[in-house]
This record gives structure tokens, C-alpha cells and sequence, in this order.
């Protein structure tokens, strides 16, 4: 009897993994394709090849989101991608729009808007559309983690292959 037991815990520990996993794999599909765009907006934004090279660690633990000019490249990139209003805040329906254009991102796209403009309204009062930005993929990054769905570096490598 107790190995039944022990097969439905692992049944039940084995699908409440999945959703996560799966969210964290969509996630590395958005990041990696967002991330293209970094390249055409490092002059732009004034990104050094130092803070640059960062970028790519930005799911990293000890990655520390706080470079004014890396919020001014994630304006840039979010413009080439049609994914902020006039505002410079997200354009909600865009930004579903994209998540559920990756491999099983409609799993994370209405979960994704709520995150980023939950991190929006924080961080509202801040005049420097940058300093705003950037003060947001902070807060992002950190729920991202926090709801296990940040994804981890070897699953963004893996991804990068693709694109």
C-alpha cells in the first residue's frame, strides 16, 4: 500500500512541476527573441560593450538590473517590437499578442501582462522613462523568480539555437 502512496506524490509533485517548467521554457523563448533586438539599439540607447555583455546574464541570480541606459535599450527593443503605447508604458494587447506567438506562450502571455504592469503601477511616479524601465525589468525579473518561472541559463542557451 505505501508504494501506491508514494506514486500518487510523485504523480501530483510531477505535474505541479510541469506548469512551471513550461512557463519558464516560454519564458527563454521571449528573452532570447527580445534580445535580438539589443544589438540595433546599443547605440541608441548608449549601452557600453560592458553593459552589453551583461544584458546577456539578465536572468542570472546575481545580475543586478540598474543601469539607467539598460532601460533606455528595453524601451528601444520594446518599440522595434511594437510593445509599448505612446506612453512608453506596455501596450497590453501587443504584448499578449507576442507572448502567444512563441511555442505554448498563450501559458504565460495573460500571466506576463499582469506581472509587468503590477511592476508598472510601483514604479508610476518616476518621471525618466529609462530610470522607469529599468526599475520595472528589476521588479519583473525578481517576481519572474520568485513565481519560479524566471528561466535558467542552460534553457536559454538551448533556445538561442533556434533563433
Amino acid at each position: 500500500m505505501a508504494w501506491w502512496r508514494a506514486l500518487v506524490v510523485a504523480a501530483v509533485v510531477s505535474a505541479a512541476a510541469r506548469p512551471s517548467e513550461g512557463t519558464a521554457e516560454v519564458m527563454s523563448h521571449v528573452s532570447v527573441h527580445f534580445g535580438k533586438a539589443l544589438q540595433e539599439c546599443r547605440e541608441e540607447s548608449g549601452l557600453t560593450e560592458e553593459m552589453m555583455e551583461e544584458f546577456h546574464h539578465f536572468w542570472r541570480e546575481d545580475f543586478e538590473v540598474v543601469h539607467r541606459e539598460l532601460g533606455c535599450a528595453i524601451i528601444c527593443m520594446s518599440t522595434k517590437l511594437s510593445l509599448l503605447d505612446d506612453n512608453t508604458r506596455m501596450h497590453h494587447d501587443n504584448m499578449d499578442e507576442y507572448v502567444k506567438s512563441f511555442p505554448a506562450g498563450e501559458v504565460l502571455s495573460k500571466r506576463m501582462v499582469e506581472m509587468i504592469h503590477t511592476c508598472e503601477k510601483k514604479y508610476d511616479d518616476i518621471a525618466d522613462d529609462c530610470e522607469r524601465v529599468v526599475k520595472i525589468a528589476a521588479c519583473f525579473k525578481a517576481d519572474c523568480q520568485a513565481a519560479g518561472i524566471a528561466p535558467e541559463m542552460a534553457m536559454l542557451e538551448v533556445v538561442m539555437e533556434k533563433y
